[in-house]
């Protein structure tokens, strides 16, 4: 008898059932949809969301994972000062209730976290299910000394060093960092501010 032979087989771009892109303006409707249905109504009155009112997401650090044409995944992440450290905040991360099997989560986890080593930041914090993010090494023992501006779960609240020692000695509160969002009284639409130097 011939032993079966398990061969793997790597999907192509052509044959995978998503693709990650830099997030577009374009997007902007169905990403507001889609954090609609799945955090709710009540979700701009999150304690996270304190840290993003106003702000811009960090530059090249929004995607968009898109499927068939629609959009079926999302992920963005922001400036923060952890305690006097700088970092970035991971949030939120969004998918499809259809799409959740196809491990559109795990792969906007994945670029998002190599695209912010690539433009060289230091560490990540994020407010989540720790079961979920502890396989992209974030941990509650890197954040154990920060608090957020609100009511949060402190088992909830996990960090990731990408540069070894970056959230050695960050305590106190996290605060917002990243550039703010202006709406221009003519058009009423946001605009970015460049960051002082």
């Amino acid at each position: 008898m011939t032993a079966l032979r398990k061969t793997a087989i790597a999907l192509t771009s052509d044959a995978a059932p998503f693709a990650i892109h830099a997030e577009k303006a374009s997007d902007a409707a169905a990403r507001e949809a889609l954090l609609d249905a799945c955090f709710g109504d009540n979700r701009h009155m999150r304690t996270c969301q304190r840290l993003r009112d106003g702000r811009a997401p960090a530059e090249g650090l929004s995607l968009s994972a898109v499927a068939q044409g629609r959009l079926v995944g999302t992920v963005r992440l922001w400036h923060v000062s952890a305690g006097g450290i700088p970092a970035l905040m991971l949030g939120p991360l969004a998918v499809e209730a259809s799409s959740r099997q196809l491990g559109v989560g795990a792969a906007l986890m994945d670029h998002a976290l190599a695209a912010a080593k690539a433009r060289g930041h230091r560490a990540v914090i994020l407010l989540g299910d720790a079961p979920y993010y502890i396989r992209f090494g974030f941990s509650a023992a890197r954040s154990g000394q920060l608090a957020l501006p609100g009511a949060f779960e402190r088992d909830r609240l996990l960090g990731l060093e990408l540069l070894e020692g970056a959230l050695d000695g960050a305590r106190g509160m996290i605060a917002a960092s990243g550039a703010p969002l202006l709406k221009t009284k003519a058009s009423g639409k946001a605009l970015l501010v460049p960051r002082a130097a």
